[in-house]
């Protein structure tokens, strides 16, 4: 099963994949294969981290209108979205592949999709 690894500690918003997406599955404005997603900031009242007390991420989300870039990946490339991202924060493969790259250090995200 194919899909796509997200390392959100990383993403920062710039909404490349957004826009490769729409431009690779021709969506309509409105539509997307790929949406990121904003949460925070938020102030934490409690010393969670001695750093900063805030939470603020993106996280790119897939949605029911992605199918991983199938006809892309059939000739060897990368979906778009993987391809067009700025923060090198998107990765794409076979999914044990992917929950194999996943460590404690940051935060990730894996999405598959249904397989038709």
């Amino acid at each position: 099963m194919k899909g796509i690894l997200v390392n959100y500690e990383y993403c920062t918003g710039c909404h490349s994949c957004e826009v490769a997406c729409r431009n690779e599955r021709g969506l309509a404005a409105g539509e997307f294969g790929i949406k990121v997603t904003e949460v925070g900031p938020y102030r934490y009242t409690t010393d969670i981290n001695a750093e900063t007390p805030y939470e603020w991420v993106y996280n790119p989300t897939i949605t029911k209108a992605c199918d991983m870039c199938a006809s892309r990946t059939a000739t060897g490339k990368m979906p778009a979205c993987v391809q067009a991202c700025q923060a090198w924060c998107l990765y794409s493969g076979e999914v044990e592949e992917l929950a194999g790259k996943m460590n404690g250090k940051t935060r990730w995200a894996l999405y598959t999709t249904v397989e038709q």
